[in-house]
């Protein structure tokens, strides 16, 4: 009580009741809302935007691999060259060996395969630069989802069609929950997971066959956190 007199008590400047500090509030406030307004927009425009989900990122390779050639117009499987994504959680870069398999035959000496001599002389893998990347906390096993008809196109895009392969979907959360929740927009006869051109005749055609894919094969995609983050 003593202290409260004794502050209710004190001098006053001109008759302010607020102390001398106060009167440089008001321009705090303003540097601070300035500050959190410039934090919020980057932080909106780093982790909010494509950019952070690195769509549309299309990196140079060290062998010019024509997807849409091989692919588009050979008509190569993919599981040639990714041969553990029917079985492995991961799908791996070919060997060098894989290249060679062809190319010892086919354009053995042209420039554009340099690295593949090279790496066949010296041992060296190639170095391959990777395109699509989840987060080392996100557990995505490749053969779960091949196994079950969900083609590499839900995922990367007509491979198929790409000279130089970029990243072509977001593959966040809120991408992955999507098709768990509704997994029947997705999945396709298994044997038509590499055809990357192959769709259902009508939407509508793709929910019939997907949602009888669905029960029959007993998919039950999860949406709990420990589902994909283990």
């Amino acid at each position: 009580m003593r202290r409260l007199l004794e502050f209710l008590n004190r001098p006053t400047h001109a008759g302010n009741f607020f102390p001398r500090w106060a009167n440089g509030a008001p321009l705090r406030i303003v540097i601070f809302l300035a500050l959190a307004g410039a934090l919020v927009t980057a932080a909106v425009n780093e982790y909010a935007t494509n950019k952070y989900l690195n769509v549309g990122y299309t990196p140079d390779q060290p062998v010019a691999f024509d997807h849409g050639f091989h692919v588009g117009v050979l008509g190569l499987d993919c599981r040639y060259c990714h041969t553990n994504v029917e079985k492995s959680p991961h799908s791996n870069v070919p060997a060098t060996s894989t290249c060679w398999n062809c190319h010892s035959i086919i354009k053995k000496d042209a420039p554009t395969i340099a690295p593949i001599r090279e790496s066949m002389a010296s041992g060296a893998p190639i170095q391959w630069v990777k395109v699509h990347k989840v987060p080392d906390y996100v557990y995505f096993p490749h053969s779960v989802h091949v196994s079950r008809g969900v083609s590499c196109v839900e995922c990367h895009g007509r491979i198929d069609q790409m000279e130089v392969v970029g990243q072509q979907k977001p593959l966040s959360m809120s991408f992955c929950l999507d098709c768990h929740r509704n997994p029947e927009l997705a999945v396709r006869p298994v044997e038509k997971v590499t055809d990357l051109a192959w769709s259902a005749t009508t939407p509508a055609a793709q929910v019939e066959q997907g949602t009888k894919f669905v029960h029959d094969w007993k998919i039950a995609p999860p949406q709990s956190c420990s589902g994909c983050h283990r």
